[in-house]
C-alpha cells in the first residue's frame, strides 16, 4: 500500500516537454526517473506472522470474500504483518481496510469494534505459497480477531486478490470456507462475543 502511494506521487511528477532552455535537475524530476525501477525490486519475504479478520454483523451475518486466484476459495480477511515490529491490531485494520475497503475508526466502525480475540493457531504453509517466505519458512502463525459492522455493508474489493463477495449467516458461512480453520473461527463466533460482553459486564460491576 505505500509502494502504491509512492509510485501513484511519482508518476504525477513525471518530466513533461520542456519549450525553454534545460532546466536544473529537481527532487521530482529526480524521483520520476527512478520511480519505474521500484517495479523491478524483488518483493522481501513474507513474515510468517498474519491475521484472520471475521467480520460480521450483530445479526451474525458473516463476510466472506472469494480470492482471485481461486475461484471456489471462500474466505474472511487475511494478510501479513508488514514490518516485524507491526502491532497485530495494525495489521488487522490495515488489512480489512486493503480488502474490503472498510475502515477502523470510521463513523460506522469505531476501533472498539475490532476485537482481538487473543488466540492463535500455526499451520503449515502450502507448498505452492512457501516461495513468498524465507528459504525454510514451512509454517505461519495466524491470531484470529472479529469486527463487528452495524448493517451488510457494501464492500470495495481489491480485484487483484478478491472477485466477489457474500453476507450469510455464520453457520452457512463457515460450510462455504474453504479453509477448515476459517471456518473453525466463524463457528467459535457466537461464544467468543459472549465472553467479550460478559467480561465487559463483569469490568463495570467493579
Amino acid at each position: 500500500m505505500r509502494l502504491f502511494r509512492f509510485l501513484r506521487y511519482s508518476r504525477s511528477n513525471r518530466a513533461r516537454p520542456i519549450t525553454g532552455p534545460p532546466a536544473e535537475p529537481t527532487t521530482d524530476m529526480y524521483r520520476a526517473s527512478f520511480a519505474p525501477s521500484f517495479y523491478a525490486m524483488p518483493k522481501p519475504p513474507k513474515i510468517p506472522q498474519s491475521v484472520l479478520v471475521v467480520i460480521h454483523t450483530p445479526a451474525l451475518d458473516v463476510l466472506l470474500i472469494r480470492r482471485a486466484d481461486h475461484a471456489d476459495f471462500w474466505q474472511s480477511v487475511t494478510g501479513s504483518k508488514d514490518q516485524i515490529d507491526e502491532p497485530l491490531g495494525e495489521t488487522a485494520a490495515r488489512e480489512v481496510a486493503e480488502e474490503t475497503g472498510i475502515v477502523v475508526g470510521s463513523k460506522l466502525v469505531p476501533p472498539s469494534a475490532l476485537f482481538d480475540w487473543q488466540y492463535s493457531i500455526e499451520y503449515e504453509i502450502y507448498p505452492q505459497f512457501r516461495h513468498r517466505y524465507a528459504e525454510g519458512v514451512i509454517h505461519n502463525t495466524e491470531h484470529w480477531f472479529s469486527l463487528e459492522v452495524p448493517e451488510q455493508l457494501e464492500v470495495t474489493l481489491a480485484p487483484r486478490e478478491h472477485t466477489a463477495f457474500l453476507w450469510l449467516p455464520y453457520e452457512e458461512a463457515a460450510s462455504r470456507c474453504f479453509s477448515s480453520s476459517n471456518a473453525d473461527a466463524i463457528l467459535q463466533l457466537p461464544k467468543r462475543l459472549a465472553g467479550r460482553l460478559n467480561g465487559q459486564l463483569e469490568e463495570r460491576a467493579r
